[in-house]
């Protein structure tokens, strides 16, 4: 099933960017999270379509909340 709405990027982007804010690896992302690294990877490369449950437990692990997680990240903020 194809992703029309686009909303796989933005999780992508918004994850990956939160992690890398917080200073974490893959791995200790996925460790905060119970889940693996290899799942971590394909969430940030827009490859795994989360589920609502994962997707909560990755913004518990990142200090935010899941509707963060949902919002398109603006280009060219530093």
């Amino acid at each position: 099933m194809d992703d029309e709405t686009g909303i796989v990027e933005v999780v992508a982007e918004a994850v990956r960017k939160a992690r890398k804010g917080l200073g974490l690896s893959q791995e200790d992302l996925a460790l905060e999270a119970g889940l693996d690294r290899t799942y971590i990877s394909q969430v940030e490369r827009g490859t795994r379509n989360c589920t609502i449950i994962v997707l909560a437990r990755l913004a518990r692990a990142l200090k935010t909340t899941p509707d963060r997680l949902l919002v398109p990240q603006r280009k060219g903020r530093a």
